[in-house]
């Protein structure tokens, strides 16, 4: 009696947990189609920007301005680790977390100073269990990040790399492939380095009439752009944290749903058992009877 007894807890309570993760799994799919539409609509502006920064940039234009200055040896760096709010994501904030760490580590070992600043609770726990310090934290922007939210995690790193206190600035963040693949990616944001930035640029350059000039140009993009892959790895994580959590809460339900057929066999068996043990003892107490 009392083994099914407990079976029958067991049955409930795993019943309960699952709503909660189907729950869970619905919501998360819900806010995964808006996460990603973000993402889809924040690429190309992207991409068009780099490769318009790209087609100005000359070696003459990379002296004049500090976004583009290459430091001869890196003494201080920033990282930037983007991760979650919230847990039950499966492993999305460890594999962001080990990300960060090797970047950290290797720089430190290439004697490099380095200041680190989270975006996100759940790494923001992580590295004050372990001592680190901080450089910045932020646990107030949401899932749906905007580009003020870009803008006030970078502009303080900008301003410092313009004036040489920093030498490289690295966002980690996860990339967006589909909502079963979001790797960690490392992003170097500073110096900037667009993507169709080569030698070629210049003769790119001088088929365009230009109107103000590239510098000018150059002058009001150059932020912008910074800014923009900052909201970018924003938004990515975003989309990447709810297909990890929709993954993770669809594998909990699938699982959930394994217990409670073994469960719910085992039961019948004890039942079944039980019922038979009492018929038995009914006929022997009949016949002792007689």
């Amino acid at each position: 009696m009392a083994k099914t007894l407990e079976l029958k807890r067991r049955i409930r309570s795993i019943g309960k947990t699952r709503q909660i993760t189907r729950t869970m799994e619905m919501v998360s799919t819900s806010k995964l189609k808006r996460a990603s539409d973000r993402v889809h609509a924040a690429r190309p502006y992207a991409t068009r920007l780099g490769e318009v920064i790209g087609r100005l940039i000359d070696p003459e234009l990379r002296e004049q301005y500090p976004l583009l200055r290459q430091p001869e040896s890196v003494r201080r760096a920033a990282v930037v680790l983007i991760t979650s709010n919230r847990g039950l994501a499966g492993a999305f904030n460890t594999n962001l977390i080990r990300e960060a760490r090797t970047l950290i580590g290797r720089l430190r070992d290439a004697g490099v100073e380095v200041e680190i600043h989270i975006v996100g609770k759940k790494a923001v726990s992580f590295f004050r269990y372990k001592k680190e310090q901080l450089a910045g934290a932020r646990t107030d922007i949401t899932d749906k990040p905007t580009l003020a939210d870009a803008m006030s995690v970078i502009e303080p790193l900008r301003e410092d790399f313009e004036a040489g206190r920093l030498d490289e600035v690295y966002v980690i963040h996860a990339q967006f492939r589909s909502a079963l693949s979001t790797p960690p990616t490392t992003m170097k944001v500073l110096p900037v380095a667009a993507g169709n930035a080569d030698t070629d640029a210049p003769s790119r350059a001088q088929s365009y009439i230009l109107s103000p000039s590239a510098d000018e140009i150059l002058n009001r993009l150059l932020p912008l752009y910074v800014r923009n892959s900052v909201y970018r790895a924003l938004v990515e994580t975003a989309a990447a944290e709810h297909g990890a959590r929709r993954t993770a809460m669809k594998n909990a339900t699938d699982n959930a749903g394994d217990i409670l057929d073994q469960l719910n066999r085992t039961y019948n068996r004890a039942r079944q058992a039980q019922i038979t043990q009492e018929i038995a003892e009914i006929v022997g107490g009949a016949a002792a009877l007689e």
